[in-house]
């Protein structure tokens, strides 16, 4: 392949047609599980073992029938679970398409970014410092560019690339999938990809999302052993009284094992695994990117926010607003297209060498553009300019410049540009010269205008020096630039502070800049304070831990000064979600409690090390993130609840008449019955709950607190305790009325039934009476509860299946008092949820780091 005859990259319908031909950019995936897999893993679960147990009982007791039913419950198990498992597979999978590495291309003559996994051999590529290189490409041209290779090599040391021809190896104009961009800029073809890259060739594989274990699955784990294991000793001891008793070990053993049914909290697992795999769907959805399961547990936890200004709180569409020297000025918006001074041809023209020619960045791009409108048809543009090489901004100083060979001049031309201080330090102008320039950035920056200082210099076409201080800058002007911010921001400032979260913006601007936006955008206030760069880097950590306290703008903040605002924002407690895009954020993404990298403009290495992406740069979807923090956690604890409130009756009526000498009131097909109803509930209808409306007018949790704290435990036995009063009191109603066990049976039963939809039904919402109205009904819980009452009169309808329940056709009167305790459970769930009403919930704790 001729790589220089691609220079103007495929067309789309090339690039289709390839990736028809050769399959996507993607290393194989392993195989989602298939029917025999998922029915082993079923099999291995404690409900199916115990379930099995109960029907080789029956067997031995001679009751085919019993038997047969639980096999057939078996079987609606092994279905609910297969549901549940392809739903947490679709959400993984569209986390993961939306995870794959994004591309750079010039198709069609234009540059866009699509999925990594589309890119085909022959695409033209382009690079930045930052970037995954998603599939193995030579190099057309290369500008300072280095890679780190150790994932393939092992190497730590960075790789300097060069391009196609001024190289003699492959390996030095050639960079490979996976590896990483640390320095520079380049562009390439793609020569090879998936399986057919290096990466692919060594057999490496992705890594599964939500592969670890999160803090609420540790403490689950932790709760399910103690139960099972209390529940296991329990139900011996149960089976042990009733032989003694009765003298009927096998019905014993029975009462044993519906007893462990009753007592394994099996949904627990369910409906954590759920519940954050479809958190994160649900955040993907919203292009939010959850890439650490953690962070989506945090989420409502989350004290301070620390956003960028450019992309974040600014729609990131830069436009050049003024044009300033000592010798004349030019406003683009007020200019009404009249051609620009030729004093200010220079200004422009620098300010455009010394920006890159395909620009990455907003401001290089709007300053290419206002180039290309104002300095048309002048000698000032310079297609035909070699670049030499260039020097970044660097911690030390915020100004880079880029070297250029004119073809008709035999010394090389420097362009710089930077912050103006720094462009004024690299002049050496004299201190009011610099004072009146500073004065002037000062009076552009308080307009809300990002201010960059432009020089020039011309150097001898000889050895490079290391520090661009030794060239000799002339200082040619100012260019400032417009971004404003985005309509939706001041809402969602405000929404965050009345959420109890404090918004603090951290920029690398003029703290003129800086305080424009931030009034803009509402954060801080009259006596929210301002902290420099300079001043940050002058103070000690306990002088920092003060001034962070009344602090809302961190300006010409450079990016290592992240990690310790965020360190010190940790060690006074707070939680701290940060955004960041650049390869020098990524130490402070990795520490702040949950990493933030922006999907559109961000780096490779900051999305990499953050715990969320933004596909959207906006700060509206990082309250959107936190608003579905809140609301998972919120509805996790309803869940548990309502877990803890449903055990209490079916553990109690599973004990109570052995102890009583009372006939056995539940059966495994009865708890089997429930748990068509418990598991749909607690993984579909909780899940599904929408934030309750108070949920961001409350300050943030306290990240210690525990799914299963007091509160949540106290709350589930009140409920629970009080309808097991009243199935009790049915029951021996029913008995003391002369009638049947077996009526005094259904009765109890199906006043569980309804009694277990009616805490569902109240405990959706804790901030208000469930018969409220709410913004939205639950369709979910409809269906549920709507084939949860056909299925309760079919067993009670259909004699054959009625006495595989031990039931009895029960009349108006029994339906009547059934009906009854029902609704007076439902008045009782609602007395202990405003008896609760002043207890601290999941989005009412005090803040933490006050």
């Amino acid at each position: 392949m001729a790589l220089h005859a691609e220079r103007e990259g495929l067309t789309a319908a090339e690039a289709a047609a390839r990736l028809r031909a050769a399959g996507p950019n993607a290393l194989p995936a392993s195989p989602p599980l298939n029917g025999w897999r998922l029915l082993l893993d079923v099999a291995s679960e404690p409900m199916f073992l115990l379930l099995a147990a109960c029907g080789a009982v029956y067997l031995m007791l001679g009751d085919r029938n019993e038997a047969l039913m639980l096999l057939g419950f078996v079987g609606i198990v092994v279905g609910t679970t297969f549901f549940q498992q392809r739903r947490t597979e679709r959400s993984l999978s569209a986390l993961r398409d939306l995870s794959c590495p994004r591309a750079l291309v010039v198709r069609d003559g234009k540059q866009q970014r699509i999925a990594g996994r589309e890119l085909v051999v022959g695409d033209l590529v382009l690079l930045a410092e930052g970037d995954r290189v998603p599939a193995d490409i030579d190099l057309l041209s290369a500008a300072s560019l280095s890679a780190d290779e150790s994932m393939l090599t092992g190497e730590s040391v960075p790789v300097m690339k060069r391009a196609a021809g001024a190289a003699q190896g492959e390996a030095e104009h050639r960079v490979y999938s996976g590896t990483l961009v640390t320095q520079g800029a380049a562009s390439g073809v793609v020569v090879a990809t998936g399986a057919a890259s290096a990466l692919g060739r060594i057999g490496a594989s992705l890594a599964a999302i939500g592969g670890e274990l999160t803090p609420i699955q540790s403490e689950t784990r932790a709760v399910v052993k103690a139960v099972a294991s209390g529940g296991i000793g329990l139900a011996c001891a149960l089976a042990l009284a009733y032989w003694a008793l009765r003298g009927d070990w096998l019905q014993g053993l029975l009462a044993g094992l519906t007893l462990a049914m009753a007592i394994l909290p099996e949904e627990l697992p369910v409906i954590l695994t759920l519940f954050l795999g479809l958190g994160a769907w649900r955040l993907g959805r919203e292009q939010v990117l959850a890439r650490s399961i953690p962070a989506i547990e945090l989420l409502g936890a989350t004290s301070v926010l620390c956003v960028d200004k450019t992309g974040t709180l600014t729609v990131n569409r830069m436009e050049v607003a003024q044009l300033w020297s000592e010798q004349s000025g030019y406003d683009c918006r007020a200019a009404g297209g009249a051609p620009l001074q030729e004093e200010l041809h220079g200004l422009l023209e620098y300010a455009v060498l010394a920006s890159h020619r395909r620009a990455f960045d907003p401001m290089e791009s709007a300053i290419v553009q206002a180039g290309a409108r104002l300095l048309a048809d002048t000698e000032h543009l310079h297609a035909d300019w070699e670049l030499i090489d260039d020097y970044p901004l660097s911690p030390g100083m915020l100004a880079m410049s880029r070297v250029w060979r004119s073809p008709d001049r035999s010394a090389y031309l420097v362009a710089a540009k930077g912050a103006p201080e720094a462009i004024a330090d690299l002049c050496h102008l004299a201190p009011a010269r610099a004072a009146a320039i500073a004065a002037r950035a000062a009076a552009l920056a308080g307009q809300g205008l990002r201010v960059v200082g432009v020089a020039q210099a011309t150097f001898p076409a000889a050895g490079l020096p290391d520090n661009q201080h030794v060239f000799e800058f002339s200082f040619l002007g100012l260019v400032a630039l417009h971004d404003p911010v985005r309509p939706e921001v001041p809402a969602a400032v405000a929404e965050c502070q009345a959420a109890g979260m404090r918004v603090v913006m951290i920029t690398g601007d003029h703290p003129a800049t800086a305080q424009a936006i931030a009034r803009e955008a509402g954060i801080g206030g009259a006596s929210a304070g301002v902290l420099s760069g300079t001043e940050l880097a002058a103070m000690d950590d306990a002088a920092l831990q003060l001034r962070l306290r009344d602090t809302a703008v961190f300006c010409r903040i450079a990016p290592e000064q992240k990690l310790r605002l965020v360190q010190g924002f940790r060690r006074r407690g707070d939680i701290v979600a940060m955004t960041g895009d650049g390869v020098n954020d990524a130490p402070a993404l990795k520490a702040a409690s949950i990493g933030v990298a922006m999907g559109a403009r961000g780096s490779d290495v900051a999305r990499e090390a953050a715990a969320l992406v933004l596909l959207k740069d906006d700060f509206s979807s990082l309250l959107l993130a936190v608003r579905h923090g809140r609301r998972l956690f919120a509805n996790l604890r309803k869940a548990i609840v309502f877990i803890v409130a449903v055990h209490v009756p079916i553990v109690g009526l599973s004990i109570v008449p052995v102890l009583l000498g009372w006939p056995m009131l539940l059966m495994p097909v009865h708890i089997m019955f429930l748990q068509l109803v418990i598991d749909p509930a607690c993984s579909i209808v909780f899940e599904a709950e929408p934030l309750e409306p108070d949920a961001m007018t409350s300050k943030p949790r306290r990240p210690d607190m525990r799914l299963f704290d007091r509160e949540i435990l106290l709350r589930g036995l009140l409920q629970g305790g009080g309808l097991l009063l009243l199935l009790v009191g049915l029951y021996l109603q029913v008995r003391w009325s002369g009638l049947s066990d077996d009526l005094a049976r259904t009765s109890a039963f199906v006043a569980l039934v309804l009694a277990d939809l009616g805490l569902i039904y109240s405990n959706r919402t804790w901030s208000r009476p469930a018969w409220a109205p709410r913004a939205a009904a639950s369709r979910w819980f409809a269906w549920i509860s709507l084939a949860a009452v056909l299925l309760l009169a079919l067993v009670l309808s259909w004699g054959p299946l009625r006495s595989l329940f031990a039931f009895a056709q029960p009349g108006p009167a029994q339906l009547a008092g059934s009906g009854l305790v029902a609704l007076l459970s439902v008045a009782w769930f609602e007395l202990v949820k405003w008896a609760r009403s002043g207890i601290p919930s999941a989005s009412a704790v005090p803040e933490a780091g006050g």
